[in-house]
């Protein structure tokens, strides 16, 4: 980068409200490109913020990297959000989704307050800066534009942004939605080339287009994802340590439902509790993983396996000529259990069934929005075809689940746990969220190291492997 291009970055303030995971990566990246980063967190946070960014006045950043390099020197930590939002020209608000309205009335409008009791004397007043650029990194962008549009000024410039991958996840290439709510050319510009910085794969869309499809790809993820975790929890299973859990797509659900507890629960929550779709979608799943399971305890096998092969074409029919995301030779490389394949049983693999058949209930196909997917959508969607797409290993899957009982408890409390899951997101409580998260998180977190460092290696095996599949599609 030539000179005079970084003396321009230094001179435009990123401001970030909230250092939680994805706004410590987000300063880091920016400001590693060359832009001035703003940084605040609760206040309470304040003093343990300036020792990680340990610096000058106002927090300058001057960190050591993992090889003993000096870091990044332009991130400056700030008390609290009034004084970042008065001074940033791109202002971006990483709090979570049921705290943004608060966080956005408390630092965003232009305010004066009231005079002190004794003495008279004003303190500052609070407002966004003049002419800024204001966005959100929630999940759910329909309730956070209009919570923007409720509190900013109306000098206040729109554009929001979403990184559909989590912060542990190399944003190279995964996708980066922009949503151009309201702002001049000048201002969209600026935040294309902040946001440029990440080399992520950047898609345009609407809030409304976002949230449908957020809800989509994510929602009914994340709850199969939870409901399996939630059953081995409540069978006080670690399935690495079974054998009848181990090898093939049994990899992916157990690694995925690992580094999906590993993170904190208001990641999930957002997306779940105030996307109406995302509701709707969940409750689906978990009527498709009821339906599905009275059939088999009634014996009905042909109405069971008529239902799943129609669910099957629905999504997959015209991936027919297409090559399978997931091979066995890349699922064997990502085992927590070392289990080798001839000691391996067979499943009934109820969470995948239940998938499709919501999807087709919903009247979802899933590669309709593959440009805008997670890593964890993706790999699910290949556990999925890895199924649906092998005819014979589908009609065993639900041969088995009509004649042998090995798995006959453990659908049982996934079931449960779907139906949990669904009753929580309904309700709308994001404490009964938290809690009902927080239980299997504690039982699993031994081991969430290991998961998240072979989950890492299997979304990069399974990036490139997209790459070269897209290649490969676009010479035909």
């Amino acid at each position: 980068m030539e000179k005079c291009e970084m003396t321009a970055r230094r001179e435009i303030f990123v401001g970030i409200i909230g250092m939680g995971d994805m706004g410590r990566m987000y300063a880091r990246v920016i400001a590693a490109a060359g832009w001035s980063v703003n940084a605040c967190d609760r206040e309470d946070k304040f003093d343990g913020l300036k020792k990680e960014f340990a610096g000058e006045e106002w927090g300058m950043a001057q960190q050591v990297s993992d090889d003993g390099g000096l870091g990044v020197e332009n991130i400056h930590v700030y008390a609290n959000g009034r004084l970042v939002s008065r001074i940033s020209d791109y202002i971006m608000y990483a709090v979570e989704a049921e705290l943004l309205d608060t966080v956005v009335a408390a630092y965003g409008p232009c305010t004066r307050p009231p005079l002190k009791e004794q003495g008279g004397e004003l303190t500052l007043t609070t407002a966004t800066k003049l002419g800024a650029i204001v966005g959100g990194q929630t999940s759910c962008k329909a309730p956070e534009v209009k919570i923007f549009e409720k509190h900013l000024p109306p000098d206040v410039d729109i554009v929001s942004c979403h990184s559909l991958h989590g912060p542990t996840v190399d944003p190279a290439g995964q996708p980066l939605v922009i949503i151009r709510h309201k702002a001049s050319d000048k201002s969209f510009k600026l935040v294309e080339d902040i946001l440029s910085c990440f080399h992520s794969k950047l898609v345009y869309l609407s809030a409304e287009e976002h949230d449908t499809i957020t809800a989509d790809t994510q929602a009914v993820t994340h709850a199969a994802f939870l409901s399996m975790g939630t059953a081995w929890a409540a069978n006080n299973q670690f399935p690495w340590e079974v054998t009848r859990w181990q090898g093939g797509i049994e990899n992916v659900k157990i690694n995925l439902t690992l580094r999906i507890y590993s993170n904190k629960w208001h990641v999930y929550a957002g997306l779940a509790i105030l996307n109406p779709a995302a509701q709707q979608q969940i409750r689906q799943y978990a009527a498709s993983a009821t339906e599905l399971f009275k059939l088999i305890l009634e014996g009905k096998k042909e109405e069971l396996s008529r239902r799943i092969h129609s669910a099957g074409e629905f999504v997959f029919g015209k991936q027919k000529d297409q090559e399978l995301l997931l091979r066995d030779d890349i699922l064997d490389k990502f085992s927590l259990s070392g289990v080798p394949p001839h000691a391996r049983k067979p499943n009934s693999h109820l969470s995948l069934l239940a998938m499709v058949d919501c999807w087709h209930r919903c009247n979802i196909v899933p590669y309709d929005h593959i440009i805008c997917s997670t890593p964890l959508f993706r790999l699910w969607l290949g556990a999925t075809e890895y199924l649906f797409r092998q005819p014979d290993l589908l009609d065993d899957c639900i041969g088995f689940a009509m004649e042998d009982d090995t798995f006959r408890s453990d659908d049982l409390e996934f079931t449960l746990a779907a139906r949990g899951w669904s009753d929580t997101v309904s309700f709308g409580e994001f404490d009964a969220y938290r809690r009902r998260f927080e239980k299997p998180q504690e039982y699993f977190g031994p081991r969430f190291a290991d998961a998240t460092k072979v989950g890492n290696e299997m979304i990069r095996t399974i990036l490139e492997r997209t790459k070269d599949m897209e290649k490969a599609r676009s010479k035909e």
